[in-house]
């Protein structure tokens, strides 16, 4: 890991495309301003990982569970219901 001492306005750069600056330090905690292209995600470390343990629940999915949306999809294409216009 590199580590890196920035103060309040500095910033760093990876390749041509990112630049995260230190946008504001108050007490313990520390802001960060991150500039990258639109298609580059980023998300703070909690988030990614709930994404991440949801990506996998989704995933396994049981047989069951997948079976019970087809039989929702057929009972709704059934009815004739297609949502437009209501």
């Amino acid at each position: 890991m590199l580590v890196l001492t920035r103060k309040l306005g500095e910033s760093i750069a990876i390749d041509d495309h990112i630049k995260i600056m230190v946008v504001q330090i108050k007490g313990k905690q520390v802001r960060l301003g991150i500039q990258a292209p639109k298609e580059t995600k980023i998300h703070r470390q909690e988030v990614y990982e709930a994404i991440q343990d949801s990506n996998k629940e989704a995933a396994t999915a049981s047989p069951k569970s997948v079976s019970q949306v087809a039989d929702m999809l057929k009972r709704g294409s059934a009815s004739g219901s297609d949502n437009k216009g209501s």
